[in-house]
């Protein structure tokens, strides 16, 4: 992601924040969702092949310097919320970006299970993005409920 795993603090962390701010700035622009979702799904099977092959340039697969991973996973609930935030209130996209951002790192750093598993199972390109986009779909879950429950309260 442009040398941001390269950061001296939580290169993740920094990977994730750029990410929700790459959203924000599509939702600004009005972005079509569908783009968005081709480019995501572009990166995906770019980022497992490229992992696969530079893995002996990393000390370890999961290295903190690979952070494409993260932008993978944040893509997941920043898309879930795109179109589900009415259009033109860039207050509320703040918001639910916001909290979409904190339970990522939440789900992220925490490895519920499966996430744990994949982690240690799996050291492979494919294992090293799967557990972040598992950490999305748990996020854009609870995302989802969050914002049925105040659409419905």
């Amino acid at each position: 992601m442009f040398g941001l795993g390269n950061s001296k603090y939580a290169p993740g962390t920094v990977a994730s924040f750029v990410t929700c701010l790459i959203y924000i700035y599509f939702y600004i622009h009005q972005v079509n969702i569908l783009i968005l979702l081709f480019v995501v799904i572009f990166i995906f099977i770019f980022s497992v092949y490229s992992i696969e092959i530079f893995q002996s340039s990393f000390k370890k697969i999961d290295a903190k310097e690979i952070v494409i991973d993260e932008f993978i996973g944040q893509s997941i609930p920043a898309l879930t919320i795109y179109n589900l935030v009415e259009k033109n209130n860039l207050n509320h996209l703040i918001f639910f970006t916001f909290i979409s951002f904190i339970l990522f790192r939440f789900f992220d750093i925490l490895k519920p299970y499966p996430i744990n598993k994949i982690d240690k199972l799996m050291k492979n390109g494919l294992g090293v993005v799967l557990d972040d986009i598992l950490a999305g779909v748990y996020t854009a879950v609870i995302l989802l409920t969050v914002i049925l429950f105040i659409n419905y309260a």
